[in-house]
């Protein structure tokens, strides 16, 4: 069977081409995931229009829920011998309404589409990659939480940590208003952490479409810590998540070096990495997007390497650089803990 995923729009032409290169990246990752990475992938372009597409007869119900997920796909058909398609359902369904990541707008806003992507390859490098299950899903840098709202809208539970209370306060205010606007039953709870030398505030979300979600156990739950994320070990409960991504800071200049050779950013990557692998459970999997202008991907691969994590750095998971605009050339690392 020959399948034709429809990519989504870009205006920006150039920045297109990036979204092509990530987008043939993700469907690999997916497919090995599920034990099919001898299928040949492609991009073709049919009607003046920018398709992926496959083929193989090994695809079961479940890989095509996963894969019928990827980031930059909005329409998926089967592409017939004849030159006609046949429309094939997208399991994009979810409690959350689909526009949770985008609707809030801010400086330094991650496309939620790339942390999408970053979302599924984190999970097919993990072993959980076939789960159907919710994760847990942290970002120890999270920002205003684009990829804390990606993986609830995924079907995750996700938690995020902050040292911007602002940013956390905003991202709070959002979440709930947009619970509210969309009827989704929810409960909303506040804690203080306690941590050596103070406390952290923690706020915490269960949310459901119904009253028998919020009852039965099926709720997904949100998590705003506000704290540095050098002390994850304080703040999040050891082994307790299966993936995490985060979008690391660009900066808007070539980042100083420091003793030993790192950069400031190389520093904080270093800063952070302890605690990610001790928050992951065993089998769990990593990525780190940065900007390569400011960070070089031997710096991140080194610090996560020296942490305890397997870098991924063959097949699909090799090179995902690619231009954004001037100042920025973006690139991914992906990691695993082993067992």
């Amino acid at each position: 069977m020959r399948y034709a995923l429809l990519l989504k729009p870009h205006a920006n032409i150039r920045y297109r081409q990036s979204l092509e290169k990530l987008a043939l990246i993700e469907l690999k990752c997916m497919l090995e995931a599920w034990g099919m990475q001898d299928v040949p992938v492609g991009t073709q372009t049919i009607e003046n229009e920018s398709f992926i597409t496959f083929e193989t007869d090994r695809l079961t119900d479940a890989a095509w829920c996963e894969i019928s997920r990827h980031s930059s796909v909005c329409f998926a058909a089967e592409y017939m011998t004849d030159g006609l398609m046949r429309p094939l359902r997208r399991h994009v369904q979810g409690v959350m309404p689909d526009d949770l990541p985008h609707v809030l707008k801010y400086k330094g806003k991650t496309n939620a589409d790339f942390t999408q992507m970053m979302l599924h390859c984190a999970k097919a490098a993990s072993d959980f990659a076939t789960s159907s299950e919710a994760l847990r899903v942290l970002d120890p840098m999270c920002g205003k939480g684009t990829t804390l709202f990606c993986a609830l809208c995924e079907g995750h539970d996700a938690v995020g940590v902050d040292m911007d209370l602002k940013a956390l306060q905003e991202t709070d205010n959002y979440f709930e208003r947009s619970l509210k606007l969309h009827r989704i039953k929810h409960k909303r709870t506040e804690q203080s952490l306690t941590l050596k030398g103070g406390n952290a505030r923690a706020v915490a979300y269960t949310a459901a479409p119904d009253a028998q979600g919020m009852k039965d156990g099926s709720a997904l739950k949100l998590e705003l810590i506000g704290g540095d994320a050098a002390r994850l070990g304080e703040l999040v409960k050891p082994g307790s998540v299966h993936l995490i991504a985060s979008d690391l800071p660009y900066g808007v200049q070539h980042a100083p070096k420091e003793k030993g050779g790192l950069s400031s950013l190389g520093r904080l990557v270093q800063r952070v990495a302890p605690g990610c692998v001790r928050a992951l459970k065993p089998g769990g999997a990593l990525a780190f997007s940065f900007n390569i202008y400011t960070l070089r991907r031997k710096e991140v691969e080194q610090v996560l390497t020296e942490a305890g994590l397997h870098v991924l750095s063959e097949g699909p998971y090799a090179d995902f650089s690619h231009w954004v605009e001037q100042a920025v050339e973006r690139d991914v690392v992906v990691a695993r803990k082993e067992k």
